[in-house]
């Protein structure tokens, strides 16, 4: 049952992540009239997926620890905490640092000069953000892979 439930967390999980930075995020900045209405659009939703990454690593990560030390097992771990880590740093640590950035700046970030320091704080912190995004990414897919090479998740027969 704890398999399963992995594969089913995991997988919803990484459907939604995906569909919110292969879709959803270029549909705003497409069609929206500015790129600052787009990033408040994805500020408001981002979080919620942070969130429930950070929660879906920790159950997944608790639920496979009671399973017992096979290195399997030791491995679906590592990749629910990487992928709980991931969600986490980014939502609690770089998304506020962001949040501030923004309130400084009280302005398009568009509007500074490529060189502005501020700009350039904003361009790193995005990139952290997107790439822990990736890391979350890849490590909920370990998990997914993991609990079926593990030969636990086995889909009911019709």
């Amino acid at each position: 049952m704890r398999s399963w439930l992995a594969v089913v967390l995991a997988s919803i999980w990484i459907g939604a992540a995906l569909l919110l930075a292969g879709s959803v995020t270029p549909a705003l900045f497409a069609t929206l009239p500015s790129r600052e209405m787009a990033g408040a659009v994805v500020a408001v939703v981002l979080p919620v997926v942070f969130i429930c990454g950070l929660a879906g690593g920790l159950l997944v990560g608790g639920a496979e620890l009671q399973r017992g030390p096979s290195a399997l097992s030791r491995a679906q771990v590592g990749c629910a905490v990487v992928w709980a880590s991931a969600c986490g740093v980014a939502q609690f640590v770089l998304i506020p640092r962001i949040q501030q950035l923004r309130q400084a700046i009280a302005g398009p970030i568009d509007a500074l000069s490529r060189d502005d320091s501020r700009r350039v704080a904003f361009g790193r912190l995005h990139g952290g953000v997107v790439g822990l995004f990736g890391i979350a990414i890849v490590a909920a897919a370990g998990v997914v892979v993991l609990a079926i090479a593990a030969g636990r998740y086995r889909p009911a027969h019709s």
